[in-house]
C-alpha cells in the first residue's frame, strides 16, 4: 500500500544551493555562532588577525620625496614622518610615562612587595620566614593575667559586652540581615568603646590615640631578595610610650636555637609583586615630631577591602607582615638601616583581627633586624587563632523537624575572648 522508501522532502542539490545562498550573504556564520548555546564566547567569537607592522627600508644616502611640503597627498610620493607633537602644558588625560629602563627609580635588582592586597600561597608559614620569627601558639601567660584582675575589669563586664554585639548584629540596622562588613566593623568599635571607658582608672590610656588610611614603608633583605612591605593598613592604636618587653634577654638568646621551617620547593617570595622601579624606604607613615611614635595595637578586619577578601591563613599573614613592617620601621628609626643582630631594646607590636565572631591575637617582638640569613638571634610571635566571642546570632530561630536547634537572639557568648581583647587593651596601661 506505501512505498517502501519516501521521497525526501528536499533533494541534495536542492539544500547544497541553499546552503550555499546563506553562506553567500553571510547567514550560516551567523547562525553557527548563535546556536552554540553551551560553549564558551571564545570558541565562536572572531579574532581579528594581527596586522604585521609594515617594514620601512632605509638606504644609506638617498632621502626619500614626500608630500609634506604640499600639504596634500599625492599618490606615488613617500608618506612623511613628522615628529610626536608635545604640549606646552600637563594634561593627565594625554599623559604618556617613559620606558621603565628610562625612570630614575629603575635598578637592575629586582624588589618583592607585599601590600595589603597579598595573597600569600603558604600563609603564616611563608611570613614567619620572611621576617624570620619563630611562632608560639599562645599568648603570654602573665598578658593575660592582666583581664583577670578585678580591678582592672570593667563594670557588668559580660552583660555590656553581649550588648555590644546585640547593637552590631540586631540594633544598628534597619534591614532584615546586617551584613558581614558592617557588623563586624561596628562591633570592634563597640569592644574598644567599651575598653576605652577604663581611662579614670588606667590614665595611661589617655597617652594614646587611633590611626587610620596611614602609609606604611619598610625595606629589608631576606637571604639574597630585597623585599618592602607598604600600604595602608587597618586601624592603628598609637602611644606616647612603648609597649614593655615580652620575653626576657636569656629567652631571646634561645631563640638562636630555633631552625625555621622550609616549604622548598615553592619559592618564599610567592605571589609578592616583583618590581624594578621602587625605593628604599623606611617610614612609619606619620613625622618624625609625631607626640604618638609608638605603635601599640593593630586592628584588622575581615571585611575592610570588599575587592580583596582573603582566607584565614592568609589573613593571619597579613597581619604578621604588617605588625612586623610597623615595629621594622620603628626600629630604623631608632637603631637606623644598619642590620643589628640584637637589639637593644626589642620593639613590641600587638594586633587584633576579626571577622564579627572569631578573633585573632597576636604579640610580636621584634629582636633583631639582621634578617639576611637563617641562623642567630629569631624575632618573636605568639599567636592565638580562631577563638570565637559567641556562637550564633540569629534573627530568626533555626527550626529542624519541628524543633528549636537555635533559638532567636545571641547564643553561647564566651566570656574568655573579651578577657584577651581587653588584656591586649591594658597591656602597658597597667
Amino acid at each position: 500500500m506505501f512505498p517502501e522508501t519516501a521521497a525526501p522532502l528536499f533533494s541534495h542539490a536542492v539544500l547544497l544551493k541553499g546552503l550555499r545562498r546563506l553562506s553567500a550573504h553571510g547567514g550560516a556564520g551567523r547562525l553557527q555562532a548563535r546556536r552554540h548555546f553551551v560553549v564558551s564566547r571564545c570558541l565562536t567569537a572572531k579574532v581579528p588577525p594581527v596586522r604585521k607592522p609594515r617594514e620601512r627600508v632605509h638606504i644609506p644616502g638617498l632621502d626619500k620625496v614626500t608630500y609634506g611640503e604640499r600639504m596634500h597627498v599625492v599618490p606615488g610620493l613617500a608618506k612623511p614622518v613628522n615628529p610626536r607633537w608635545q604640549r606646552d602644558y600637563k594634561d593627565p588625560r594625554f599623559y604618556m610615562s617613559s620606558p621603565m629602563q628610562e625612570m630614575p627609580l629603575h635598578k637592575e635588582k629586582p624588589c618583592y612587595v607585599y601590600s595589603q592586597r597579598t595573597n600569600a600561597l603558604e600563609g603564616v608559614l611563608q611570613a614567619l620566614w620572611l621576617t624570620k620569627t619563630k611562632m608560639i601558639s599562645a599568648l603570654p601567660p602573665h598578658l593575660l593575667s592582666l583581664a583577670e584582675n578585678p580591678v582592672n575589669q570593667i563594670p557588668n563586664q559580660d552583660e555590656r559586652v553581649q550588648n555590644a554585639i546585640k547593637h552590631a548584629r540586631f540594633w544598628d540596622t534597619t534591614e532584615d540581615r546586617t551584613g558581614k562588613e558592617k557588623y563586624s566593623n561596628t562591633l570592634l568599635l563597640n569592644l574598644l568603646h567599651l575598653c576605652a571607658t577604663l581611662q579614670s582608672s588606667h590614665p595611661a590610656i589617655g597617652r594614646r590615640i587611633f590611626a587610620e588610611k596611614y602609609s606604611l614603608a619598610a625595606t629589608w633583605k631576606r637571604g639574597e631578595d630585597l623585599l618592602q612591605i607598604r600600604g595602608q593598613n587597618g586601624l592603628l592604636h598609637c602611644s606616647m610610650d612603648p609597649l614593655p618587653v615580652v620575653s626576657g634577654k636569656e629567652e631571646v638568646a634561645d631563640t638562636a636555637d630555633h631552625v625555621l621551617k622550609t616549604f622548598y620547593p615553592v619559592s618564599p617570595t610567592i605571589d609578592l609583586q616583583k618590581i624594578h622601579v621602587y625605593k628604599e624606604m623606611n617610614s612609619s607613615g606619620f613625622r618624625s615630631d609625631t607626640p604618638y611614635p609608638h605603635a601599640h595595637t593593630l586592628y584588622f578586619g575581615e571585611q575592610d577591602d570588599a575587592r580583596c577578601v582573603l582566607r584565614p591563613d592568609q589573613f593571619r599573614a597579613k597581619m604578621i607582615m604588617f605588625t612586623f613592617g610597623n615595629a621594622l620601621a620603628r626600629a630604623h628609626t631608632l637603631y637606623g638601616t644598619k642590620p643589628q643582630r640584637v637589639l637593644d631594646q626589642p620593639i613590641t607590636v600587638q594586633a587584633v583581627g576579626t571577622n564579627g565572631r572569631l578573633f585573632q591575637f597576636l604579640v610580636f617582638q621584634l629582636n633583631t633586624t639582621d634578617l639576611s640569613g637563617d641562623d642567630g638571634i629569631k624575632n618573636q610571635l605568639w599567636l592565638e587563632d580562631d577563638v570565637e566571642l559567641y556562637d550564633f546570632a540569629k534573627v530568626r530561630p533555626l527550626i529542624k523537624k519541628k524543633q528549636v536547634k537555635v533559638p532567636a537572639g545571641l547564643a553561647g557568648y564566651k566570656p574568655e575572648t573579651f578577657s584577651k581583647f581587653l588584656a591586649l587593651y591594658l597591656h602597658g596601661a597597667v
